[in-house]
């Protein structure tokens, strides 16, 4: 059965990248229920979908299309194996730890329940990573090592608020029938710009992913 396993919040920090002075990326397991909502536009709405949690920088995170970020402990695991360290959950900065449902292979537009408390979730886009997670990890040449895995773990919106907790239950209420997952918008954004045709008319995807796939393939 697919379930959360942690919900992670942000304990704020100094940006180990000298960027913005603070950052959220320090996410550790919550106790208890947290309230999901959606949180407005990512310039000048609330950051994160669920509060209590921080965002540093809200003019690349947050808002309603990165509300939550949804990592599995399975690729955790993985990485954990390649890098030799332990990785705790959270530590990817993800709000939701997931065990039994294959994030990165989610369809953009895919809804998923959590638990029984009417939170309804909706898979975004991908994550893309910055040079926070970077140096939060201390691992050279991370964004290239990252990218080339392809397990980005996703972003999602909420279609409906409500409570999360460890524990909870995942169900796919309903899955597009198109074939565009998390992963493939992210090779295409990345290192497969010839995948980036199948984003242009995705409409689940954030305005802003498919104007960039237009513009890279001279279609608008």
């Amino acid at each position: 059965m697919a379930t959360v396993l942690t919900v992670n919040l942000a304990h704020p920090r100094d940006n180990p990248d000298g960027g913005e002075s603070v950052t959220g990326i320090d996410k550790q397991p919550a106790v208890g229920a947290v309230t999901v909502r959606a949180p407005g536009p990512m310039h000048g709405g609330l950051g994160s979908g669920l509060v209590g949690d921080v965002i540093g920088n809200t003019n690349v995170h947050g808002g309603d299309d990165q509300a939550v970020y949804a990592y599995a402990r399975e690729d955790l695991d993985t990485w954990q194996h390649t890098l030799d360290r332990d990785l705790g959950n959270g530590v990817f900065g993800e709000n939701l730890t997931t065990r039994g449902i294959d994030v990165t292979g989610a369809h953009i537009g895919e809804r998923w329940q959590i638990g029984s408390g009417g939170l309804v979730l909706e898979v975004s886009a991908p994550r893309i990573p910055c040079r926070t997670f970077a140096a939060w990890l201390e691992i050279r040449g991370w964004i290239k090592t990252f990218t080339a895995a392809a397990t980005p773990g996703a972003y999602l919106r909420v279609a409906s608020p409500g409570p999360v907790s460890a524990g909870d239950a995942i169900t796919v209420l309903d899955r597009p029938d198109h074939s565009v997952t998390v992963g493939l918008v992210f090779r295409a954004l990345t290192l497969e710009p010839d995948l980036l045709a199948a984003l242009v008319d995705i409409d689940a995807l954030p305005a802003e992913t498919r104007n960039t796939a237009r513009k890279r393939i001279g279609a608008g």
